[in-house]
C-alpha cells in the first residue's frame, strides 16, 4: 500500500508540475459552479492538504451522457452545502489523460467520482453500491448516495476504511 502511494504521491506531483494552473476547474461551470468550488488537480490537492479535508474528483468526459445527467445531482441545495465540507475536484478525462490514469483504481470510466484522504490515499469505504465492478459510479439520477458519501467523509471518518463486504464477521 505504502509503494501505491508512493506511485500515486510521485505521479500527483508530475501532474501538478505540468498540468495547467486554474483558478476553478475548465468545464466546472457545467457543473454548478460557482455555487460548487471545483478545484483543478493543481489547485484542489494543496487545498486538502492544507486543511486536512476528504478530496471527492469526479471524472467526466464531454461526450458522456450519464456525465450530463449526473451533472444535475450537483444542483441539489443539499449537494452544494455539503460540498463545502471537502475539496471538489473536477477532471476532464479526455481533456487530461494523465490523471484519468493515475486515479483510476478499477478502470478509466467515466462518470467516476473518488474520494482520498488529504495524503490521497483511495477511501475505499466511500463507494457506491449500485455497481460492484465499478464502485466509484455514483447514482447518476438522485443525489442521496452522493450526499450520504460525502457526509460521511466529512464527520471525520479518515484514513482508508475496509469495504463493509471486506470486513471480518465475528
Amino acid at each position: 500500500m505504502r509503494l501505491v502511494s508512493a506511485c500515486l504521491a510521485f505521479v500527483l506531483a508530475a501532474i501538478l508540475a505540468v498540468g495547467p494552473a486554474y483558478a476553478t476547474a475548465p468545464g466546472a461551470e457545467n457543473w454548478n459552479a460557482p455555487a460548487i468550488t471545483w478545484h483543478s488537480l493543481k489547485t484542489g490537492i494543496p487545498e486538502a492538504t492544507r486543511t486536512g479535508k476528504t478530496v471527492v474528483m469526479v471524472f467526466h468526459a464531454p461526450w458522456c451522457t450519464a456525465c450530463a445527467k449526473y451533472r444535475a445531482v450537483f444542483k441539489d441545495e443539499r449537494v452544494v452545502a455539503a460540498a463545502k465540507d471537502v475539496v471538489m475536484i473536477l477532471v476532464d478525462a479526455d481533456a487530461d489523460k494523465t490523471a484519468n490514469g493515475a486515479f483510476a483504481p478499477d478502470g478509466t470510466y467515466v462518470p467516476r467520482t473518488i474520494f482520498m484522504t488529504p495524503d490521497g490515499e483511495v477511501r475505499t469505504d466511500l463507494t457506491g453500491k449500485s455497481d460492484p465492478k465499478h464502485p466509484h459510479t455514483i447514482d447518476i439520477d438522485k443525489p442521496d448516495e452522493l450526499l450520504a458519501l460525502i457526509q460521511k467523509a466529512a464527520t471525520g471518518a479518515g484514513g482508508t476504511q475496509p469495504h463493509p463486504d471486506e470486513r471480518a464477521s465475528n
